[in-house]
């Protein structure tokens, strides 16, 4: 089950987060190869966070998937993610962090 968690220092009390919820499942889903009733996105936003000596917008998220992650998936998660935000919540690409961790990759070097 591939969890998305993303955290933002945007204040989400009056944003209507559906569609950042419906595009990055939907996203999550399609570039990892799992069905979407898998995918698990979390959003926590107010954080004190600061990027670039500065408050503006910005995100940090990570993901977590058991298997399904290469150097591609990784490339299209972190292009299409940082597309969603800004488009859904104003957060520059270029003020979004994405950290992809695979279980599964992970396990077979212990």
């Amino acid at each position: 089950m591939p969890c998305l968690y993303i955290s933002t220092n945007l204040n989400l009390d009056e944003v209507d987060t559906d569609p950042l919820f419906s595009q990055a499942t939907k996203a999550i889903a399609s570039i990892i190869g799992r069905p979407e009733h898998f995918v698990m996105v979390i959003l926590k936003g107010s954080l004190a966070i600061r990027f670039n000596g500065n408050k503006e917008p910005a995100a940090y998220a990570e993901i977590v998937s058991m298997g399904g992650i290469n150097r591609e998936v990784k490339r299209r998660l972190i292009a299409t993610l940082g597309t969603i935000l800004e488009n859904t919540l104003s957060i520059p690409t270029t003020r979004f962090v994405l950290k992809v961790y695979d279980i599964n990759a992970n396990r077979s070097k212990l």
